[in-house]
């Protein structure tokens, strides 16, 4: 029997302005996804974005992968001893890592002792790569050393879940995982008017009734947004990258203000897994090479600085749906209408997606 392809729905939007330290200009981007109303709503808010001169400013503010191992030893106090004795001797690790990869550069150990186990959290820079593989592989060879250094120590895993890979826990967003960007505007108050339907007093107030306090209220961890989960997934599928990564992906922060009349509105997203090369994105898969090239992430540039101008763009993205969904549901029935409408057939709708 003849293996079928999964066929996931896909439609360029925008252009989005967008501006910072990683992408400048105006770029349409790529989203992947069978719920149809995310593309109109995506849509609305790159207009806002090419209202306003800035546009977007998205910032990387830092990058780093990590694999955490965990080993065992005679006791909590035989752990702290050798927990301290392998911070003394990074520079020696790090030497290792740079001695069997080009782009893989460890730049800290963090450990944690619980009981008699050992775990040693590594972050690691791994140039345009997301990195999952590049670190692992890092972790082995770290992990030899170790134990002939410690003889007391013994293995248990080169990954101890502390790292945290695809599963929603604090330690990424406190100590870092993935390339941490935010997304931030300043809109016109008469722009919120006439193009969202809205005000900026409606929107900070449902911003900090819905995203702050309802989030809080379910016990959702360092977590307040409406639905960074549905961008995230469409902008991973399109453009090859590890889609369970949106588990920690989607795990950011919403914030409103008002500026006067103007509304402040931004993005926070502590744990963007993406990369511009590694599995996924070779020329097997002809579209996600298109996707990457036609937004500018297979130009000859320092390492690193692809995947940091694809986190930007993910991250203004991610901005453009969130804006336009919380405008809609700041109008009582916008949002269903919007997705009844869609899903329908019928007129094409500016409101929300989920």
């Amino acid at each position: 029997m003849t293996d079928l392809l999964t066929p996931i729905p896909t439609k360029w939007v925008g252009p989005i302005r967008i501006s910072g330290n990683a992408v400048q200009g105006e770029h349409e981007v790529p989203l992947a996804t069978y719920e149809s109303p995310l593309w109109p709503s995506v849509g609305r808010g790159a207009k806002i974005s090419r209202l306003v001169e800035d546009g977007i400013v998205a910032t990387v503010v830092d990058e780093r992968m990590t694999r955490s191992v965990v080993v065992r030893a005679d006791s909590a106090a035989a752990a702290h001893v050798a927990a301290g004795q392998i911070l003394a001797r990074q520079a020696e690790l790090e030497a290792i890592v740079a001695g069997q990869s080009r782009f893989a550069k460890l730049i800290e150990v963090h450990p944690e002792i619980v009981g008699d186990l050992l775990f040693l959290r590594f972050a690691f820079t791994t140039g345009d790569a997301s990195g999952h593989n590049m670190v692992t592989q890092a972790a082995d060879r770290l992990l030899p050393a170790i134990l002939e250094w410690q003889p007391g120590l013994r293995y248990v895993s080169v990954s101890g879940n502390f790292c945290s890979d695809k599963k929603a826990t604090a330690v990424n967003g406190i100590r870092g995982r993935g390339r941490n960007t935010i997304a931030e505007i300043v809109i016109p108050g008469e722009i919120v008017e006439k193009r969202l339907r809205s005000s900026t007093e409606r929107i900070v107030e449902l911003n900090i009734a819905k995203n702050l306090i309802g989030s809080t209220i379910a016990g959702a961890l360092r977590s307040a947004n409406a639905h960074y989960a549905n961008m995230l997934l469409g902008f991973y599928l399109a453009t090859g990258q590890d889609a369970a990564n949106i588990v920690e992906g989607s795990q950011g922060i919403t914030t409103a203000s008002a500026r006067g009349d103007d509304l402040y509105f931004s993005t926070s997203l502590p744990n963007l897994i993406v990369g511009t090369v590694g599995n996924g994105k070779g020329g097997d898969l002809p579209v996600v090479e298109d996707a990457l090239v036609r937004l500018g992430c297979r130009e000859e540039r320092a390492p690193g600085a692809n995947a940091r101008r694809l986190a930007a763009l993910c991250a203004a993205t991610v901005l453009c749906g969130e804006l336009s969904l919380l405008a809609a549901q700041t109008n009582p029935g916008e949002l269903m209408a919007a997705h009844v409408a869609m899903e329908r057939r019928g007129s094409r709708p500016a409101g929300g997606a989920a």
